[in-house]
């Protein structure tokens, strides 16, 4: 570990964490932190946060999958919680920084040392785009490393409201940080990978115990903006009205709207029987609609 000396980094500020609304969730959590120790900008009126975390030796389809993640969680404005760490933990913090949005950092370390050092250049980028880096340790305080830095992890889950384990050894420190997210309540998914990588065994296993499978961004979004989802929903719903021409249109809105006999359909849209019976029979056809017997009829 080395201790970083330069003007940026001399400002040090502290606080409790119930003093600030992106802090106070760590007074559920075991072993709450009395005092933080932060540079930068803590966030304000952030409402959702997201941990990404996995193995120091990822693989390239590990950095695929945290990069796109990471990437489009900033570009929502989710604030992406990692720990600065070699592998998926500083590709989190690059992509969310890439989109323009604001990423945390929380050190096993104190305050005034950046570990590892080669990442002195992106703990400052953090800073200077709005974000912070994070310790309970105050400057100067002696660690032991293989303590605090699992100690730590209750503290990056308990900063979040999900958890994704992007790649992970079957005896890695990112699992000791979903085990800490399932004992606070916290939406655990871990990415999917080959049986034979030993940097996926972890992400594997945590699955088989329950965790949700990892896909694409969307599995985290729908449950970040369930009303985003639910528009896009009505959305499709209503482009799924739209036929290849007006009558086929007329008959799937009467279908929508709760019409089924053909006889009251014809009615409702003033269709003659022969337009109508053509119609009816191509939608069938093309899967738009199915029959319910004797005249009636539902959309697929």
């Amino acid at each position: 570990m080395s201790t970083l000396f330069t003007d940026f980094f001399t400002k040090i500020n502290h606080f409790s964490p119930l003093e600030r609304n992106f802090t106070e969730k760590l007074a559920s959590i075991a072993l709450t932190p009395k005092t933080l120790y932060f540079r930068g900008k803590i966030p304000e009126n952030v409402s959702k946060t997201v941990a990404i975390v996995g193995s120091r030796h990822n693989t390239r389809y590990g950095e695929e999958v945290a990069y796109k993640l990471a990437h489009e969680l900033g570009r929502r404005g989710v604030v992406v919680v990692s720990g600065l760490a070699y592998g998926i933990d500083s590709i989190g913090h690059r992509g969310c920084l890439d989109a323009g949005g604001v990423t945390v950092a929380v050190l096993g370390t104190p305050i005034d040392e950046i570990y590892p050092r080669e990442h002195s250049s992106l703990a400052r980028e953090i800073v200077e785009k709005n974000g912070a880096i994070i310790s309970e340790y105050a400057p100067g305080a002696k660690v032991y490393p293989k303590v605090s830095f699992l100690e730590r992890n209750r503290i990056i889950s308990g900063l979040s409201d999900i958890v994704v384990v992007v790649e992970a050894a079957e005896r890695s420190g990112s699992l000791n940080t979903a085990t800490h997210a399932l004992e606070q309540g916290k939406e655990v998914f871990a990415v999917p990978g080959n049986i034979t990588s030993p940097y996926s065994q972890g992400c594997n296993k945590l699955i088989a115990q329950g965790a949700t499978p990892y896909t694409e961004p969307d599995d985290i979004l729908r449950l970040l903006f369930p009303e985003d989802f639910a528009k896009k929903h009505q959305n499709a719903k209503k482009q799924g009205l739209i036929g290849d021409n007006d009558v086929e249109t007329a008959i799937l809105t009467a279908l929508s709207e709760g019409l089924r006999s053909g006889e009251d359909i014809m009615r409702a849209k003033k269709l003659p029987p022969e337009v109508f019976n053509q119609s009816i029979t191509l939608l069938e056809i093309k899967g738009r609609i199915v029959s319910l017997g004797l005249n009636h009829w539902g959309l697929c």
